[in-house]
């Protein structure tokens, strides 16, 4: 039996297409990427799945490892669970129920709205909020890019994070609750993190789901044939709260008291910041999402993330304000059953004393360099380099500023040199030969 591997990404890297371009390393939000040898490198323990990655590649030589189309025939009954960003996708004169059709007419068995899940999921939230009066914020566990930032990047807000499962997971044993037989249910996708987060979850032993699919790629199979399909009955599921999940600031409108959404990965970084240093704790909940827009705006989506949340808002208003036609639900089905621990990635060395020596060799090699960075060198700052250098992953040499300084030094040396001749040379002791 092959061993499992500590690290599944469904981010990958097509080398042939890299440049060494270095726009990856710039936008990466964990610093989990190099370029060496004119290819990028990712580095596994910090990589999050976040996509910006493959969104800022002007080359495409990042991609997004799914399930394709195809590998749902391995099941007798594919159930597809339809994130509420898919519905965004389409306008708001295309019916959920029409696109439910047209997923039935691709293939798939049953279809089954994650909006009806993301409605248990409001309810738990705002029961754990009550059950958990300290200390504040907490953060919502519905991005999985965000939860793996925090367990990189600020470990110390790990305990921060609600211990409520995501709408998709809920989903997923909702479709088997109600299914029998050789059945599959595959999810489909509007980022890779949540890719990620079924073949390696976080917060539970194992996903209840079986794959997930492109986003892209779905919409693109269902396009052409969402005029030739009669909308099928029983459709939105959900109601206008789950359904709202699906764009920024929808989750937290099931939330009392005071609370903050926050998109896109680096505006969640600012605010992760603020909550370290104590400066937010007059909030209830942090509703915070990686992608702009919310998941409309995930970079295996089509449309633009701000016209995606449109539609998805105007979709939403048709629904009903209530609760949707709800099976029951087992509570323990809502809460994760594993801590969420950090990512032990930053430390230098296991024993304490060399890595202290370490980091002070690392603040000395940083003082050596320009303080630009700029990334020619491949490592995403001047402190990264540092790092890398103590690392035995990189020289001081590959910051071509320090290189260039040390070329022209070499230069007046050799024009130093090369005017000097020994004293048993013709010319006299110490006399400077003229070349000219």
């Amino acid at each position: 039996m092959s061993a499992v591997p500590e690290y599944f990404h469904s981010v990958t890297l097509e080398r042939d297409k890299c440049k060494g371009c270095t726009n990856c390393i710039k936008g990466c939000p964990t610093e989990a990427i190099r370029v060496r040898d004119g290819k990028a490198v990712i580095i596994e323990e910090r990589c999050i799945d976040c996509g910006e990655c493959i969104r800022v590649c002007p080359n495409r030589a990042k991609a997004a490892l799914t399930e394709e189309l195809k590998d749902i025939a391995r099941f007798h009954h594919p159930v597809a669970l339809i994130p509420p960003s898919f519905y965004g996708q389409f306008p708001s004169q295309v019916s959920p129920g029409t696109i439910a059709a047209a997923l039935q007419a691709i293939g798939f068995h049953r279809v089954l709205e994650v909006g009806l899940a993301a409605e248990y999921v409001t309810e738990a939230v705002a029961g754990y909020l009550e059950e958990h009066p300290a200390p504040r914020p907490l953060i919502s566990s519905a991005c999985p890019a965000v939860v793996r930032l925090i367990q990189v990047r600020f470990p110390s807000l790990a305990d921060l994070i609600i211990r409520v499962e995501a709408p998709i997971e809920v989903a997923a044993a909702i479709a088997r609750q109600r299914g029998k037989g050789d059945m599959g249910v595959f999810f489909i996708s509007p980022c890779p993190a949540k890719v990620t987060s079924i073949k390696q979850p976080v917060g539970r032993a194992e996903s209840g789901l079986d794959g997930a699919l492109s986003m892209a790629e779905v919409y693109g199979q269902i396009l052409p044939i969402l005029r030739e399909v009669e909308p099928l009955p029983g459709y939105p599921q959900a109601s206008h709260v789950g359904t709202s999940w699906g764009r920024f600031g929808g989750e937290r409108e099931g939330v009392s008291g005071r609370s903050l959404a926050v998109h896109g990965i680096h505006h969640v970084i600012n605010i992760c910041e603020l909550i370290e240093q104590g400066c937010l704790t007059d909030y209830e909940f942090i509703e915070a999402q990686s992608c702009p827009a919310g998941c409309v705006g995930g970079c295996l989506t089509v449309e633009n993330p701000f016209v995606a949340e449109t539609n998805l808002r105007h979709t939403a208003l048709t629904y009903p304000r209530g609760q949707g036609h709800r099976p029951k639900v087992a509570g323990e089905v809502l809460l994760l059953t594993r801590p969420i621990t950090p990512r032990k990635i930053w430390q230098l060395d296991d024993d304490t004393t060399r890595a202290m020596e370490k980091l002070l060799l690392l603040k000395e090699t940083e003082k050596e360099l320009p303080g630009l960075d700029c990334g020619s060198c491949g490592s995403p700052s001047c402190r990264t380099l540092a790092e890398d250098v103590v690392r035995g992953r990189a020289t001081i040499n590959d910051c071509i500023f320090n290189l260039r300084e040390r070329v022209r030094r070499l230069a007046e040396e050799m024009v130093d040199l090369a005017g000097k001749v020994p004293p048993a040379m013709a010319g006299g002791e110490g006399e400077a030969i003229d070349f000219e």
